[in-house]
């Protein structure tokens, strides 16, 4: 019975709704754009309700079908309104993919590593350490991350456990397997992501829902070149050099890098995947000297 399955019946997604937040980005937006060309309807997710009227839009233009709806992450009330509302215009959501994430260079360290003469300059100018990044702005990059996982996830997958399938697709990084310098609360909130994804496989394994999350390396979007490519001249940053000394592959990650391994996740080609963590990155995270 297994072996008559044929490519295009695991690949089949036509009238099935995704459901993906943080759809205005730049990492999600290319997946809505592309799981749509797949015949998927597409429910995009965002605070920002114009970005999220925006894809879809673009998505429409393309033939597909999808709607944009206002949410946010981290209120429940926000996102079981988003929830209620795709459910009347799309029916009922057979895929989350958790996109909402990000950090802020306010919940960021200046320096990799902390000199003692970091933390006795008392001026005001210093270095932002560790100990200078205010809680609030530490809470935010790990509630975003975190919370903004967990929250929709609790939305949207308990009809999917009801009715006995369904995937949920998280969006982790690769500080979720080494920590990446400066950013300790992202790196810590991804982390956190990484484990909460392994722990509801196991938790949601009898339902019928898969849990599994993306490992994106450093993928080169328009918020990513602001940081690491110098606006006058073009040139790569530091740090950017030292992101491809350590990318076997040598170059930054694309979008459209990830659509590959998202059509997998989703498709009933991973029917036995569930708790995997699928890493992207060029081999960064293989890398050692």
């Amino acid at each position: 019975m297994e072996e008559k399955r044929t490519m295009g019946s695991l690949f089949s997604f036509s009238g099935r709704t995704v459901a993906i937040t943080g759809g205005a980005g730049a990492l999600p937006g290319t997946l809505a754009r592309s799981l749509s060309a797949l015949g998927f309807q597409v429910a995009v997710l965002d605070k920002d309700e114009g970005g999220a009227h925006a894809v879809a839009e673009q998505i429409r233009s393309r033939g597909g079908e999808a709607y944009g709806f206002a949410c946010d992450v981290l209120n429940p009330e926000s996102v079981q309104e988003a929830h209620r509302a795709v459910r009347q215009t799309l029916g009922p959501v057979n895929y989350l993919i958790n996109g909402a994430g990000g950090n802020v260079a306010a919940g960021s360290a200046d320096v990799p590593s902390v000199e003692r003469e970091d933390l006795s300059d008392l001026s005001g100018a210093g270095k932002r350490t560790f100990f200078d990044i205010a809680l609030e702005d530490f809470r935010f990059v790990t509630d975003l991350n975190f919370l903004g996982t967990v929250i929709p996830t609790r939305e949207f997958a308990r009809p999917m456990a009801k009715a006995g399938v369904g995937v949920v697709l998280n969006f982790a990084s690769v500080s979720t397997i080494t920590p990446l310098t400066k950013v300790g609360a992202y790196s810590a909130a991804k982390a956190a992501v990484g484990n909460l994804t392994q722990w509801l496989a196991v938790h949601l394994s009898r339902t019928g829902v898969r849990v599994n999350a993306l490992v994106p390396g450093f993928i080169m979007t328009e918020q990513l070149r602001f940081l690491h490519v110098d606006r006058e001249t073009g040139e790569y940053t530091p740090r950017a050099r030292e992101v491809l000394a350590h990318t076997p592959m040598g170059r930054y990650g694309e979008p459209g890098d990830l659509v590959g391994a998202t059509v997998w996740l989703l498709s009933e080609a991973a029917s036995f995947v569930t708790g995997s963590l699928v890493v992207i990155d060029g081999g960064f995270t293989s890398y050692a000297i």
